[in-house]
């Protein structure tokens, strides 16, 4: 279980992430951590501080503080999230706003259980729309789907599920109906084609994304 993170703590713990991944040797000065955050270098130190209490940095005299591991595990589950936020957004919810302020202020309302249940929605994404790493560590990635709710991107080859949603709307859900896609029906990934209710069917990447289907 993590332990629990204010939410000032976590735009801390984002920033210094941030600057650890640049150059992960040298210590983060005070003052640098103070003018990325925009806030006087008394703040940014006794936020350092409390950090530090709470085993996230370590002090080095003189010149600042480095990530612990157990601060690189915090920062890197804060970021994962934002970026899952990202994607969810974009991917099932076609959010066409500020994707990153949004996705910063709900990444705070995450509880590992459903971080994970948005993971393995969006298919364990490895990159955010833009192109950013999502960090990996302490990632859980279930082996055992049966039951759970899936985009067809992340279903196994040769497994089975039923439509429960279909995120699209306009010509393209339309066009999906006509062949005979929608929510009921039943989906095979055989690898390189789809069998929907039998019928052999090719569908893109994007289209895979915003179907989600129950696995049997």
């Amino acid at each position: 279980m993590s332990i629990p993170i204010q939410e000032d703590q976590e735009m801390y713990l984002k920033k210094l992430f941030q600057i650890h991944l640049i150059d992960s040797k040298e210590p983060i000065r005070t003052s640098k951590i103070a003018e990325e955050m925009k806030v006087s270098a008394p703040s940014a130190s006794e936020m350092l501080k409390r950090l530090g209490r709470k085993g996230f940095v370590n002090y080095v005299p003189y010149k600042g503080v480095t990530l612990t591991q157990q601060g690189i595990d915090a920062a890197s589950r804060v970021k994962r999230r934002e970026a899952l936020m990202e994607v969810f957004l974009v991917q099932m919810l076609d959010f066409r706003g500020d994707v990153k302020d949004v996705a910063c202020r709900l990444e705070h309302a995450l509880t590992d259980d459903l971080e994970s249940a948005i993971d393995r929605l969006l298919g364990y994404p490895s990159h955010t729309i833009d192109g950013g790493e999502i960090p990996a560590t302490n990632r859980t990635i279930r082996s055992d789907i049966e039951g759970v709710l899936l985009p067809l991107t992340a279903l196994p080859v040769g497994s089975l599920g039923q439509v429960e949603l279909v995120v699209i709307d306009g010509m393209d859900a339309r066009t999906l109906s006509d062949m005979g896609l929608e929510v009921g029906s039943e989906v095979q990934n055989k690898g390189d084609e789809w069998l929907v209710n039998g019928v052999s069917m090719s569908l893109s990447n994007t289209l895979q994304s915003r179907i989600l289907v129950r696995t049997d």
